[in-house]
C-alpha cells in the first residue's frame, strides 16, 4: 500500500495512548483558606493526560495525531466532548470505572499552584486485553507511550505495546514514572524515552548529583539496548540527551514559570515533531526545550504555543 506519510501531503501520522486520561480543570483563586467559599476568577477545562497533552501539541505545530484512550462513565463521555472541541482525532477504549477529573488552583496572591490528582479508575484485565487489541491495528508513523499506569494494570503493560509495535516497525515513543517506566523499557527497542532526572533516579536507584551521573545513566540505556534515544529533562539545569554517538548537554531557557502542567508533554511532542519532519536529532532535542520553556510560561491551563516555541528556539543556544 502507498506509505501513510505521502498519502497526506509527506505529513508525519503519530497515535498517543492515554490509559489513565483526566479532565483538567484550572482555576484562579485570589487567596486559599479553608472552611469558607473561594470565588474563582476563571475556570478552564481541558482534555488532559500525557498522550493527549502530546496529540493537542503535536496538532498545533501542524502535524496529525490519533488519540487512543480508555475512558468510563459521564465523565469519560465529558472527555469526548472536550476532546471533539479541540478537534482531536481520537479512539476511546470503553472501561467501567469513571474517568478522572484532575484540578490546579493557582492562589493569585502568592503565585503558588496547588495540583489536585486523583488516582484514577481501576482497570480490568478484559479492559487492558481490549487496549492491546485496538493497538494491534493502528496506523501510525510513532507510536508514544505517555503517563503513569492506571490502578489494576500489569507492570508490564508498556512492554507488552512495546513489543506489538516492534513487530509492525513502528517506533515508541515513552514517557512514564515509575512501573510504567521501567516495563516499558524491559522489553528494549524504545525508539525515545524522556525520563525526568527523578524518573532516573527512580528507575536506576542512583544519586546521579552531577550531570556526569545523569549522562552516565542515560548512556547506559542506551547501551543495554533498552532504547535508542534518552532524553532527560531536568527543570532549570536543563537537558541531556543519550544516544549512541554519546551525550549533549544543553541548558534551560531563560524564562519566567509560570505554571509546570504540561511541561513534559511539550517538551516530547516538539521534539517529536521535529524528528517526523527530519530534523536531525540534537536540533530536534533542541526544539522540544524550547517548547518546554514555552510550556512553563502560559499559564497552568494551557500547553505550549508555537510562537512561543518558534521564538524560544531562536534564543536557545546552537549545539556545540
Amino acid at each position: 500500500g502507498m506509505h501513510p506519510a505521502r498519502s497526506n501531503g509527506g505529513m508525519t501520522n503519530i497515535a498517543t495512548l492515554t490509559l489513565n486520561p483526566t479532565i483538567d480543570v484550572a482555576y484562579e483563586v485570589d487567596r486559599m483558606f479553608h472552611t469558607r467559599k473561594m470565588r474563582t476568577k476563571s475556570e478552564f477545562y481541558s482534555p488532559g493526560g500525557g498522550g493527549i497533552n502530546v496529540a493537542r501539541v503535536f496538532v498545533r505545530l501542524g502535524g496529525n495525531a490519533r488519540s487512543y484512550y480508555m475512558a468510563g462513565g459521564a465523565t469519560g463521555d465529558a472527555l469526548d466532548g472536550l476532546l471533539d472541541l479541540h478537534q482531536l482525532v481520537h479512539n476511546r477504549i470503553h472501561i467501567a470505572g469513571h474517568t478522572r477529573v484532575a484540578s490546579a488552583v493557582l492562589e493569585l496572591e502568592s503565585g503558588k499552584e496547588y495540583r489536585f490528582v486523583p488516582p484514577g479508575p481501576t482497570i480490568q484485565p478484559a479492559e487492558w486485553q481490549a487496549c492491546l487489541d485496538q493497538l494491534e491495528s493502528a496506523q501510525c508513523n510513532f507510536m508514544v507511550l505517555s503517563g503513569s499506569l492506571p490502578p489494576g494494570m500489569p507492570d508490564d503493560f508498556y512492554g507488552r505495546v512495546v513489543a506489538i509495535m516492534r513487530r509492525r516497525n513502528i517506533p515508541v515513543v515513552l514517557d512514564s514514572s515509575g512501573p510504567g517506566l521501567k516495563g516499558g523499557l524491559e522489553a528494549g527497542g524504545v525508539f525515545l524515552v524522556k525520563p525526568s532526572i527523578g524518573e532516573l533516579r527512580q528507575l536506576t536507584g542512583l544519586e546521579l548529583a552531577i550531570p556526569d551521573e545523569i549522562a552516565d545513566a542515560a548512556s547506559e540505556i542506551v547501551r543495554s539496548g533498552r532504547a535508542a534515544h534518552v532524553a532527560v529533562t531536568m527543570g532549570h539545569q536543563g537537558a541531556i540527551l543519550a544516544s549512541a554517538d554519546g551525550p549533549l548537554f544543553l541548558p534551560a531557557a531563560p524564562i519566567e514559570a509560570k505554571s509546570a502542567v504540561g511541561a513534559g508533554d511539550s517538551f516530547l511532542s516538539a521534539m517529536l515533531f521535529a524528528i517526523s519532519i527530519g530534523w536531525e536529532m540534537g536540533e530536534a532535542f533542541r526544539f522540544g526545550i524550547a517548547a518546554g520553556a514555552a510550556a512553563v510560561m502560559s499559564p497552568g491551563h494551557d500547553l505550549a504555543r508555537p510562537s512561543d516555541i518558534e521564538r524560544l528556539y531562536q534564543r536557545t543556544p546552537q549545539i556545540s
